[in-house]
């Protein structure tokens, strides 16, 4: 996986390949799907939800330049497995899910993987976690409408967010870098996501 899948495909971040490399990805899948767990694909999981394919998974991770030290929120913790490659890159990440029997069984596995820094919280990610901010990045897995301002405004001078936009018949992953109170953005790739339901999200719009 991490040589076809990422490195020859632009993943470069030496700390994003390791971690991938190293979170057994085959735990965060449904039992019946283990035998697809390193397929270039996104897989369902329960609730109508997905884990992403590992080159999202790590497209995101890259582009939010983690070095080790940093607070980390991300939005979907779905089975959990984003927020373990989080976790080896970040010193902590808070975690939230609206779904709850996710949100209970992410929790168990990250706990039985013995993923320590790992918070998961429920609730409507799509307002943050403005209790626990600031957040030197802030990771989405859910397409929202358009720019998610609280969670932006809950991202440290100097944080990057990741998050896919809703654009027709295809998502665009995007980046947004604080600076001071200026916010820039940078286009990724195009994607699929599963959109972000919430206040902040489609629910409230």
């Amino acid at each position: 996986m991490v040589e076809r899948q990422l490195r020859g495909r632009g993943i470069e971040d030496e700390r994003v390949l390791a971690a991938m490399g190293e979170v057994p990805r085959e735990y965060f899948v449904p039992r019946q799907l283990r035998n697809r767990a390193y397929e270039d694909s996104a897989l369902p999981i329960a609730e109508e939800q997905t884990i992403s394919q590992p080159w999202i998974v790590a497209a995101i991770c890259q582009a939010l330049s983690l070095e080790g030290s940093e607070l980390v929120l991300e939005v979907g913790t779905g089975s959990g497995y984003s927020a373990a490659v989080l976790s080896r890159l970040a010193d902590h990440v808070v975690t939230i899910e609206r779904h709850e029997a996710l949100f209970r069984a992410a929790g168990e596995t990250l706990a039985d993987l013995g993923f320590g820094n790992v918070e998961t919280l429920l609730g409507d990610g799509s307002l943050g976690v403005p209790a626990r901010a600031p957040f030197d990045a802030i990771a989405f897995h859910a397409a929202a409408p358009g720019p998610p301002q609280a969670p932006l405004d809950q991202l440290a001078d100097g944080g990057r967010l990741v998050v896919p936009l809703a654009a027709g018949d295809a998502d665009v992953l995007t980046l947004y870098r604080r600076r001071g109170e200026r916010l820039e953005a940078e286009p990724i790739t195009p994607c699929r996501f599963v959109p972000l339901i919430g206040e902040g999200g489609f629910e409230g719009n």
